[in-house]
């Protein structure tokens, strides 16, 4: 299959944004996205940009991305978070991901960063065994803690 991997451009947001609907439909989170294409444009090509994100094209259409950002580790240095890596579903088992996986796996490389890391949902069976066979560790000691925008403000506001 001749898919080409590189950077996304601002006017392929849109279509960025449409891949992250389609994960969040798939994680059973139909609503959660509120992100808008203008959000992912400036955040993503403002200066210093807020993440990095790579497209897969096949025949002219986006069919894929991957999406991360550096983070910083108080035991390694720096690091590379990948928040979200996509393949429209009609595209799977294709090789794209493991070709958008390995252009991130080679991106943080070039940053010389010394740890590239991520969460998976514990039932995404699929995506496990993917990321096992590609070398990856999956820890089950350790537990995602989030605050969304309300739990920020409501602990600001009792702790004036």
């Amino acid at each position: 299959m001749n898919v080409e991997i590189r950077p996304a451009k601002e006017n392929e947001m849109e279509d960025v944004l449409s891949l992250i609907n389609e994960l969040a439909i798939f994680e059973k989170e139909p609503n959660a996205v509120t992100l808008t294409s203008k959000d992912l444009i400036s955040h993503g090509f403002s200066n210093p940009p807020l993440f990095v994100c790579y497209v897969a094209i096949y025949k002219g259409k986006i069919v894929g991305m991957f999406l991360g950002y550096p983070r910083y580790s108080t035991w390694k240095g720096p690091t590379m978070h990948l928040e979200d890596l996509i393949v429209t579903k009609k595209m799977r088992n294709q090789g794209i991901g493991k070709a958008l996986f390995s252009s991130f796996i080679k991106y943080s490389h070039s940053k010389g960063v010394k740890r590239a890391e991520w969460a998976v949902l514990n039932w995404n069976s699929d995506a496990i065994k993917f990321y096992q066979e590609n070398g990856a560790t999956i820890y089950n000691d350790w537990q995602v803690a989030q605050m969304n925008e309300k739990a920020i403000h409501n602990f600001i506001l009792g702790n004036k």
